[in-house]
């Protein structure tokens, strides 16, 4: 089955046998279906002219479902247009040289009859559906295809975000010997991703509880409970998500109390220095007035006296600092 993208934005055309497998069926065919042939799914790349004019003004759907299909900007979210749904949902982005919480989103228009998807990017879930009616283990009915799709995408989440939990346990314990700058550098990285999953992941959430709440006559009882098992895993991911978000901060707020301590130790160092210090440039500053009257000025033992006395001065600061137990 071809997964490339003509010139009119037309990625690949199927039609369920209803046993697992599919046939191919061309741009042209497109007007010659019929639904006596079997579902028809069409996969578009809506940034295409022709793909516009195909879904706008010979798909016959509804034009509301039509121009969300072709929205540049989308959200997850699932809308029942009498008996056929209008979903938007995410995917993880596993394209080379990509971010995956850069996630990619797909369209889709379901009927019992016909399912339209558009997207801008490759969904390695919509791949793996196509892999399964080539091994004839794919869908048989839109109902099946929903929920294998679904399913494909809540799949590949898990791994990245055991990724992310195994990344912020990693540096919960680096934290308590390192503050470095690298350290902080990669856990900012790890809230960015979190935060942007999520952001994500909760709307979804939210669009397939409406796919098994909502009455929709070709998706049966027991495809319900599939989609509210799949709906399940997303509440733990997003569970998850808040889980290492808040791990995250326990180490922001573990390596600024150390970067304090630190601070703190050092403030003291300076000041009990300072403190030593002060008498000790007072009197020298004194002495050092170039003017008459200083005492000792003609002694030849006043510089070997006034040295001993900074010293006698300096053991008793110390000795009063560790009666106090400033040191």
């Amino acid at each position: 089955m071809e997964n490339s993208i003509n010139e009119n934005g037309f990625c690949h055309g199927i039609i369920f046998d209803g046993k697992g497998g599919a046939k191919d069926i061309s741009f042209e065919e497109l007007d010659s279906y019929d639904s006596s042939m079997g579902v028809l799914w069409v996969h578009f790349d809506y940034t295409k002219e022709q793909s516009i004019d195909w879904i706008t003004n010979k798909s016959g759907i509804d034009p509301i479902a039509a121009e969300a299909l072709l929205s540049q900007i989308t959200r997850p979210r699932t809308t029942i247009l009498n008996d056929s749904v209008l979903l938007a949902l995410r995917g993880i982005n596993l394209n080379p040289n990509s971010d995956p919480e850069d996630m990619i989103s797909i369209r889709l228009y379901l009927s019992k009859n016909i399912i339209i998807s558009t997207k801008k990017r490759d969904l390695f879930s919509v791949n793996d559906i196509l892999e399964y009616f080539e091994q004839g283990k794919g869908p048989k009915n839109s109902s099946e295809f929903l929920i294998e799709l679904t399913d494909r995408l809540t799949d590949r989440m898990e791994d990245y975000i055991l990724d992310l939990e195994d990344r912020a346990s990693s540096l919960e314990e680096q934290s308590i010997e390192s503050s470095n700058a690298a350290l902080r550098t990669s856990i900012s990285q790890i809230k960015r991703e979190s935060i942007s999953l999520k952001r994500y992941l909760s709307p979804q959430k939210e669009a397939i509880f409406k796919l098994y709440e909502q009455k929709i006559t070709w998706i049966n009882e027991y495809e319900k409970i599939q989609l509210r098992e799949i709906n399940h895993r997303l509440i733990k991911y997003i569970e998850d998500l808040d889980s290492i978000k808040d791990k995250i901060s326990l180490v922001q707020e573990e390596i600024s109390n150390n970067l304090s301590e630190q601070l703190n130790q050092r403030m003291y160092v300076l000041s009990i220095i300072s403190a030593i210090f002060l008498p000790l440039g007072f009197l020298t500053g004194l002495l050092g007035v170039n003017v008459g009257g200083i005492p000792g000025a003609e002694n030849s033992f006043s510089f070997s006296i006034f040295t001993i006395s900074l010293i006698f001065i300096v053991v008793v600061q110390l000795y009063i600092f560790r009666k106090k137990k400033w040191l």
